[in-house]
């Protein structure tokens, strides 16, 4: 097993563990692509996707279709998706992704959070070649499915890692990726559960009890920011939050 696999192991996946703001989240992204493509699934691919990771969130479906009717009103603001990055305390690297309608608004939040916490806003580059950017895709668990034969099929497409996870099937691939690995699913008629965008830290730092409380608090600071969508981070895990 790789990286890809080891970090999600590590992970503790609770950034959206509070449902409104998943669902906001996941709102903001659905108006983003029918802005970007039409109201209509069948020919935007970005937009199918989002509508099954929003069922995959237990997101109603008639928040879905508000989200879409908002894309299509004129009268709706146009969110744009805005990437800060920067250092936590201590030296933690952070990306800090974000969908909103004010800019001004959400950098000075962005900034100001950083400041209070001992960290720093840093300059666009500063800190992104710490990472790589990865798409990854859950599809149902076919029974007998060969996940080695699977792989070697999907290395055309961008992949570079596929594993099972309990009644899953994770797929990695580079962020370019996307939409290959989305079409293969599709033609073969797999069963898309979500696709998602994320940075895997190339390397992770080690930090003290303490010093994590302390980025803790950052992060869910930032989480609790209605404009931010994702946080990344190269904190090394705990053995408590890499517990499933």
């Amino acid at each position: 097993m790789g990286r890809a696999f080891e970090y999600r192991k590590a992970r503790k996946l609770k950034r959206w563990g509070n449902m409104a703001r998943t669902f906001t989240k996941l709102g903001k992204e659905i108006e983003i692509a029918v802005k970007a493509a039409g109201p209509d699934p069948g020919g935007n691919t970005r937009l199918r996707v989002l509508i099954q990771n929003a069922k995959a969130a237990n997101m109603p479906k008639e928040n879905v279709e508000r989200a879409i009717k908002r894309a299509v009103s004129k009268d709706t603001a146009d969110y744009k998706e805005m990437v800060y990055e920067g250092y936590a305390p201590f030296g933690i690297a952070m990306i800090i992704e974000t969908a909103t309608d004010n800019s001004t608004r959400t950098v000075a939040n962005v900034r100001s959070y950083f400041n209070k916490a001992g960290g720093s806003l840093g300059t666009t580059g500063s800190v992104d070649f710490m990472f790589d950017h990865k798409c990854v895709f859950k599809i149902t668990k076919v029974e007998g499915i060969d996940l080695d034969e699977l792989e070697l099929e999907l290395i055309d497409c961008g992949v570079d890692e596929v594993f099972a996870d309990e009644n899953e099937i994770v797929i990695y691939g580079s962020f370019e990726a996307y939409g290959k690995i989305q079409k293969y699913i599709e033609d073969h008629n797999y069963e898309l559960i979500s696709g998602e965008f994320e940075r895997i830290p190339l390397d992770t730092k080690e930090v003290t009890d303490e010093q994590r409380a302390s980025i803790e608090k950052l992060i869910e600071k930032f989480e609790e920011d209605d404009d931010v969508t994702n946080v990344f981070h190269n904190m090394k895990e705990s053995e408590t939050d890499g517990a499933e």
